[in-house]
């Protein structure tokens, strides 16, 4: 019996070290309107692995029959050294997107096919170079499908997990990310979360709850020249 209360003690210790604080809240405004897009509520970022791990919880179902064709359209920002004279760097010296240098969009959307439509949840990521002035101006690296990249996202209700690889692209780090979200007809809102060189960043299993861990690495295929006879 006390043999089993300290694994459970333990075990719920695991959990809570894993459960990092969103760094972004904001507080959706009321609304009974079906046309209203779903909006991010509260943002987690971290460091798991080699991945970037995100939870963004919406107001409502981010896709699917709920929203129809009006889902969410939220974007992200990561500034992933938290230094505004790389990445990003718009016309406007204080926007706070400045320094960006991932966008993370997640879009709820309907495939339409001959004679149905299908929901699909999926995920753009964009990078932002030294000469990137405006948002459009980023190169895009990779567009996730809930259908496909299930290692890579996971939706339970109103929340969407996500990992995304920091591998891709020629992405800066540092022991501190900084995260912008700029929720519709409101100001721009700013968090801190820890970055890929802060200590103990490599021993973090973040989104535990959401089931996601970083997906192993894919064996390279032999070349047939190169096995023996």
């Amino acid at each position: 019996m006390q043999r089993l209360v300290v694994l459970v003690v333990v075990g719920l210790a695991a959990v809570a070290s894993a459960t990092e604080k969103p760094c972004i809240n904001y507080k959706a405004p009321a609304s009974d309107d079906p046309e209203d897009r779903p909006v991010a509520t509260a943002i987690t970022v971290g460091p798991q692995g080699s991945d970037y791990a995100l939870k963004v919880e919406f107001n409502k179902a981010p896709w699917g029959e709920a929203c129809g064709s009006r889902c969410a359209n939220s974007t992200i920002f990561l500034d992933t050294d938290n230094n505004k004279t790389t990445g990003l760097k718009l016309n406007d010296p204080k926007a706070a997107e400045n320094g960006a240098d991932l966008a993370i969009t997640v879009q709820g959307n309907r495939d339409y096919k001959e004679s149905s439509a299908v929901a699909t949840l999926k995920v753009k990521v964009k990078q932002f170079s030294e000469d990137a002035t405006s948002l459009e101006s980023g190169t895009q690296l990779v567009e996730l499908d809930a259908r496909q990249d299930e290692d890579r996202i996971s939706v339970q209700d109103k929340v969407v997990y996500l990992l995304i690889d920091a591998n891709i692209g020629s992405l800066p780090s540092g022991p501190k990310i900084r995260v912008t979200y700029h929720p519709p007809d409101n100001k721009p809102l700013s968090g801190f979360a820890k970055g890929l060189s802060a200590a103990g960043a490599n021993r973090v299993e973040i989104f535990k709850q959401g089931k996601l861990t970083n997906p192993a690495a894919k064996k390279k295929k032999k070349n047939p020249e190169d096995e023996d006879p």
